[in-house]
């Protein structure tokens, strides 16, 4: 969540304004929330540190693709840690993870900013 905040924050002195969503509980999952985003930003970009196959930002990407398709104007993004095993190192460890930096660069390919 802190990388979310911090990317909006530095998003906003771009001049792109985006909406945060902490989805506190996986179960029940509160898509109706993720839906008015859509409907009202119609972008979605997901970060999470889990692998991008078969994680729940996975299923929050198909789910917007199913439900809110009309609404889009890009592709539903997900940010996700590296697809490989998590390394113990701190350091390696910290390459495998999604960055504020990573996060920042799909919102602007969402928003076709450069």
């Amino acid at each position: 969540m802190g990388q979310a905040l911090e990317a909006a924050e530095k998003l906003a002195e771009e001049g792109i304004d985006a909406e945060v969503i902490d989805l506190r509980s996986l179960r029940p999952l509160d898509m109706d929330t993720v839906l008015e985003s859509v409907k009202k930003t119609n972008r979605i970009v997901m970060i999470e540190q889990a692998w991008p196959v078969c994680s729940i930002g996975s299923e929050i990407c198909s789910r917007v693709a199913l439900d809110a398709f009309d609404y889009l104007d890009a592709p539903p993004t997900k940010v996700s840690g590296k697809d490989v095993p998590m390394p113990y190192a701190a350091n390696l460890e910290k390459l495998a993870l999604p960055t504020t930096l990573d996060l920042i660069e799909a919102v602007k390919a969402v928003c076709y900013k450069a």
